[in-house]
């Protein structure tokens, strides 16, 4: 049987010999192919029927491309096996190509490699030859090493031994490396504990089938080795919330949405702030801190600071993102808008209430991101983002990764600024110093102010590394920076909020007005306007004829009720009693008071309220007497420091009688007694 041989074909790489010269193949088609001029020479064009033509002619090497060389995995291997694999590589070629490496145009090949042997035959020849020459070989192996060399290149022709990798696991059995993964993945949800304990599930649950009892477990220090390396990166040891954000959150890669213009996206969050405070005389307490941050410009558009935090306080932060932050009278003037980076005169035709600003942008919230606590799921908070055409975006239930920009500006706060205020307590308990409430502790009011003016001063100047020029990644731009570039292709448009606006963002009750007034947890609301409204139907059905009535849960001297009837504007009401109180308060405090004094008149509350804060106020006295307990110390300056700064009366030195004006003492303020149940309430005191 004739055995037919597939010639060679003319194709771009090739070699072929012609009128005695061998050229290379430049280019081909239909009619012609292009081969390479002698020395420097213009390639030469020949008709295809003339060069298969010619007497001699032959192809002498066809382009077979082989795998680019791994030069930096030949750098792991030993220099012997390194050298081994190149010289290889320079006998495979010739028995690929019939010409060894480095051979000329001019080179022919020898009679044993020429174009008109097969590859078997020129592999039997190889291995001849390296025979000879003191180097055993058989064709199997050169036909072994040239198979590789086509499939890995020069890898292929390596002596992996010296660096072949070792199992993952050693000697290990699967069942148990299987059995130890179940025990992990059954604590991430569970409250952290040792290895030790790690160990003893994986022999439990190797005894549940059958054949996991055929299993013989390892030492224990192979047990724990292995555990080290299950148990990388997961967290099984440390914190529970970050191994269960670890565990539960996204498996893909992380993505990231575009944002192009400031307020397409904001974040928001509440976390403890670690810095006590002085909320009054003698009494100290951590405070929480919102904030909202502008994904674009990474502008920290508003942080409030509140002893708890509550539905309105993000419904004030929102309030507050819109407006612009204006200049204090002890900041200094590098910190005014007129003296930034932003552009503040073209601004200032768009927004006259920029005039005196301080340097942080006013940015108008698209959409606002936030977590699944009630301070944003409220319906106060959502009502406010109704209100301002905010689109709202809670984020996915356990992915906090959702939220990250807002998560790690928290976290910079406590290292940018929080670390250097007096009284920081650290992010736990381990990090506490002591006696920390010895120190001369900043009230909220002052904190908030030192704040405000890091938010300006430090913050929107810090180059951040999330706002790099694409096209020079090595310029980091700081918050004002990015807000100026984005401004000039965005735009600006202003909003501004008026005192409705703010009433508005108020949480709402629904309430009868009575001949009295409006009834708000036993405290009494009255105004002369509010006579038209008086024992009349709103005209709210769904509602059974309710009036609207918005208040401050950190100021209880006045509410704010809607005129169904007229225009829809805000009628003001005050409370009954405020004159008796030095100081409004908030609901924390009559809620203290009211469970104190069941069933008391709305006037005893008054006065006990007011002595609360009047005895929270001047601290403990000088004599040994009744001392207040913990509990209203608290309340008491919680509710001092939410509410509006209006000066008490300073108490008189106890040696020192106070002056009487028009003749007139002061009445004494005479603490309520402890309530007795069994005491008969009609008896005469």
């Amino acid at each position: 049987m004739t055995n037919l041989r597939r010639p060679a074909a003319i194709e771009v790489g090739a070699w072929v010999r012609a009128a005695g010269q061998v050229r290379a193949v430049v280019a081909v088609s239909a009619t012609s192919v292009t081969l390479t001029g002698e020395g420097e020479a213009e390639p030469l064009v020949v008709g295809t029927g003339e060069l298969l033509a010619a007497e001699d002619f032959a192809v002498i090497g066809s382009p077979v491309r082989m795998p680019l060389p791994a030069a930096s995995l030949m750098e792991t291997l030993p220099e012997q096996a390194r050298q081994k694999a190149l010289w290889w590589e320079g006998h495979i070629l010739e028995v690929l190509h019939g010409l060894p490496p480095g051979a000329g145009p001019d080179a022919e090949p020898r009679p044993d490699y020429g174009p008109g042997r097969s590859l078997t035959v020129r592999e039997r020849a190889k291995a001849a030859e390296l025979t000879a020459a003191g180097h055993p070989a058989a064709a199997s192996t050169v036909a072994l090493k040239r198979r590789r060399y086509q499939a890995q290149g020069v890898m292929g022709l390596a002596d992996h031994r010296p660096v072949r990798k070792k199992a993952a696991f050693g000697a290990v059995d699967d069942q148990v490396v299987a059995a130890m993964r179940q025990a992990i993945a059954e604590a991430v949800d569970a409250s952290t504990r040792r290895g030790t304990f790690i160990i003893w599930r994986t022999g439990e649950l190797l005894r549940q089938t059958p054949e996991g009892w055929a299993v013989k477990l390892p030492s224990e220090r192979t047990l724990y080795r292995l555990l080290a390396k299950l148990t990388d990166g997961t967290h099984t040891f440390g914190s529970a919330v970050t191994r269960r954000s670890r565990a539960h959150g996204a498996v893909g890669p992380f993505g990231e949405q575009e944002v192009f213009a400031p307020g397409e996206i904001m974040q928001i969050d509440s976390t403890p702030f670690d810095v006590l405070v002085l909320l009054d005389s003698g009494v100290t307490g951590k405070v929480d801190l919102t904030g909202m941050i502008d994904v674009a410009t990474r502008t920290l558009t508003a942080a409030v600071l509140r002893p708890t935090t509550k539905s309105v306080d993000a419904s004030v932060l929102l309030a507050r993102t819109v407006t612009p932050e204006p200049m204090r009278p002890c900041w200094a003037d590098a910190l005014a808008m007129s003296r930034s980076v932003l552009p503040h005169r073209r601004l200032l035709q768009l927004d006259e209430r920029l005039a005196h600003a301080a340097a942080r942008p006013v940015i108008v919230p698209e959409t606002i991101v936030c977590d699944h606590g009630k301070v944003f799921i409220s319906r106060n908070f959502q009502s406010s983002c109704r209100f301002l055409q905010i689109e709202f975006q809670p984020t996915h239930k356990g992915s906090p990764f959702e939220k990250g920009h807002i998560e790690k500006m928290l976290g910079s706060v406590a290292t940018l600024f929080a670390q250097f205020v007096a009284g920081y307590t650290g992010r736990s308990t381990d990090h506490r110093g002591r006696h920390l409430e010895r120190e001369r502790l900043w009230s909220l009011l002052e904190l908030q102010e030192l704040l405000d003016e890091w938010i300006v001063a430090a913050w929107q100047n810090r180059p951040h590394d999330g706002l790099r020029d694409p096209a020079h990644p090595g310029r980091a731009f700081t918050p004002n920076e990015k807000y100026a570039a984005l401004i000039e292709a965005c735009g600006y448009v202003p909003v501004a909020l008026s005192g409705d606006d703010y009433v508005e963002v108020l949480p709402a009750l629904w309430r009868v007005v009575n001949d009295y007034g409006i009834k708000i947890k036993n405290r009494i609301y009255d105004s002369e306007d509010l006579g038209p409204m008086r024992r009349q139907h709103s005209g709210v059905q769904s509602k059974h004829g309710l009036w609207e009535v918005h208040h401050d849960p950190y100021d209880v001297s006045r509410i704010w009720v809607r005129d169904h009837h007229g225009d829809g504007g805000w009628v003001p009401a005050t409370w009954k009693h405020l004159k008796r109180v030095p100081v409004p308060f908030g609901d924390l405090a009559w809620d203290h008071v009211a469970r104190q004094l069941p069933e008391a008149t709305e006037e005893e509350l008054a006065v006990a309220v007011s002595a609360l804060l009047t005895r929270a106020y001047a601290g403990p006295p000088g004599e040994p007497g009744p001392r207040t307990s913990r509990r209203e110390r608290r309340v008491a300056a919680h509710t001092k420091n939410t509410g509006p700064s209006i000066p008490a009366p300073k108490p008189a030195e106890p040696d020192q009688p106070e002056d009487e004006p028009d003749g007139e003492s002061l009445a004494e303020v005479i603490p309520l007694g402890l309530f007795d149940p069994l005491e008969d309430p009609w008896r005469r005191k």
